[in-house]
């Protein structure tokens, strides 16, 4: 066999560059020389292989993962090349029936050779598939890196230059939107992670996963986020230009923090920070509207936490009913003669207070906050506890609840 293998490797490469046309470069020297030297690194070996079914497979083996690797890194699929060897092994295999027929070879000598044809060209695709996969593997980790690296870019406060992100974009290959919308993820109800469209950016390894959605408000793009963050406990921050992106994700953690507090309900689907701005505001500051309570709830300081609870609720619905007492039995499910109990309590408690505008609206907020707090999270704002003095004359003191 060995005198008769160069005649074989030039059959072979005319009838792959004859039959598979991605491997018919006339005018490229060097892809005409590399695949000279696969096929004739393939023959000598199949050659040392038949002679020694112990020859170490290693130096083509590696050749063909290099190939694969090649293939891959060249943006191709395997698909050429695996059709390029049967090719090759039927041309193989053409010459050496015509050889074992003229040196009269026993069929029983020529399957034998046959199935060693068929094993080799197995671990040579196998080979083959296997760089293929690595390399391809390695790509996309360095295009996840380069993605991670351009989200914690876009989430830098202050933001980086606009130079430095459109090249990290390009390298990452993301094209570059003219809006954004960050999202905050929580749990998850399974293992696991969702599945999001090729163009969001996504770093579920941070301590609060976080995406960037290009173009959220484009057609159709609310129903795919929506569809990719089913199960999830999401949160979607305001549509920003690209390079408010940080202010899209801070928003967007601060709506999640809620939502896991309980002060915003957590209803099904996806949670839209643009729906709870005014919730938003008023906790922008917890330590301010804090300290706005103490001022404007100290009348109730001296009262049970019980007595507090229902004058706050009492004193609330008044105020978002225009100071109609009928309403305000209508919204608590009470008589109105107990409501009108409970006002001339306040008026006693708040005097002139509830009769300035500007005063109205403090309480208004502070007590928002506080419903907020005690419906959904069993927090409490209440005024500071004092000392009140008794019918008796005796010191009481009241503790906050």
């Amino acid at each position: 066999m060995r005198p008769h293998l160069d005649e074989v490797a030039d059959d072979m490469i005319q009838e792959i560059q004859t039959r598979v046309r991605e491997y018919d470069r006339p005018g490229d020297g060097s892809y005409s020389g590399t695949l000279r030297l696969a096929v004739e690194r393939v023959l000598h070996y199949f050659v040392d292989r038949v002679a020694d079914p112990a020859h170490d497979p290693a130096p083509v083996t590696d050749f063909f993962r290099a190939i694969g690797r090649g293939e891959a890194g060249e943006g191709r699929s395997l698909d050429a090349m695996q059709t390029a060897m049967r090719v090759g092994g039927m041309v193989a295999w053409r010459r050496m029936t015509e050889g074992a027929e003229a040196l009269e070879v026993s069929p029983r000598t020529l399957g034998a050779v046959g199935e060693v044809l068929m094993q080799f060209q197995d671990e040579l695709a196998h080979a083959a598939a296997e760089g293929f996969s690595q390399a391809k593997a390695a790509v996309a980790g360095e295009m996840q890196r380069r993605r991670k690296r351009l989200l914690d870019l876009l989430f830098a406060d202050p933001p980086a230059a606009q130079e430095a992100i459109a090249d990290l974009a390009a390298a990452a290959h993301w094209p570059v939107p003219r809006t954004v919308a960050a999202v905050a993820l929580g749990r998850h109800q399974d293992s696991r992670h969702p599945a999001f469209p090729p163009d969001v950016l996504a770093d579920l390894t941070r301590r609060t996963p976080s995406l960037i959605i290009p173009d959220p408000d484009g057609p159709g793009r609310a129903k795919l986020v929506d569809r990719a963050l089913a199960g999830t406990l999401a949160v979607v921050g305001p549509t920003v230009p690209l390079m408010e992106a940080a202010r899209s994700i801070q928003w967007a953690r601060k709506t999640l923090s809620l939502v896991q507090r309980g002060v915003i309900e957590a209803e099904s689907g996806v949670i839209r920070s643009v729906e709870h701005m005014s919730t938003l505001i008023l906790f922008q500051d917890e330590g301010l509207i804090t300290s706005l309570a103490d001022l404007r709830l100290a009348p109730l300081a001296h009262l049970r936490p019980s007595q507090q609870d229902r004058l706050a609720e009492t004193l609330l619905a008044w105020l978002q009913s225009g100071r109609n007492a009928n309403e305000v039995a209508m919204r608590l499910h009470v008589h109105p003669q107990t409501v009108r109990y409970r006002l001339r309590q306040l008026e006693e408690l708040f005097g002139d207070q509830l009769l300035d505008p500007d005063l109205r609206f403090d309480l208004e907020i502070v007590l928002r906050a506080r419903a907020l707090l005690a419906d959904n999270a069993g927090e409490r704002i209440i005024p500071p506890s004092r000392e009140a003095v008794g019918d008796s004359g005796e010191v009481v003191s009241f503790r906050r609840g």
